[in-house]
């Protein structure tokens, strides 16, 4: 029932920068937490940043001082403020979202980010 509507990836130069959005289609939804992820082709889905219900922020160690997640609890909007992008940066970038009930995990359909060098 509940989708996540990613935005705002693309094609940037090394050293720019993006802002990603993800938005729940049912605008009541309830989350303990939700953040980003990334893949890489051939490899695994690792972390980027997420967000908790209580605004604690955790970051992969590759994107500390550089990227920002952020969100607005009344709509339950997640961004993520990507700066000075790399080219080892590029993947495909999914939102995710765990439901306050049942800690239920939803998934995003992926943006693709590539920076060039």
């Amino acid at each position: 029932q509940v989708q996540l509507v990613e935005s705002g990836g693309g094609l940037v130069q090394a050293g720019g920068s993006l802002r990603l959005s993800c938005a729940p289609s049912v605008s009541i939804f309830v989350v303990r937490a939700m953040g980003w992820y990334r893949q890489a082709p051939g490899k695994q889905r690792d972390l980027v940043a997420t967000i908790t219900s209580g605004g604690i922020t955790n970051y992969a160690d590759s994107v500390k001082d550089r990227f920002t997640i952020s969100r607005d609890i009344p709509k339950n909007t997640v961004t993520l403020q990507m700066n000075s992008l790399k080219p080892e940066d590029t993947a495909v970038y999914y939102c995710n979202a765990v439901a306050y009930i049942g800690f239920k995990a939803y998934w995003g359909q992926g943006t693709q980010v590539t920076v060039s060098s």
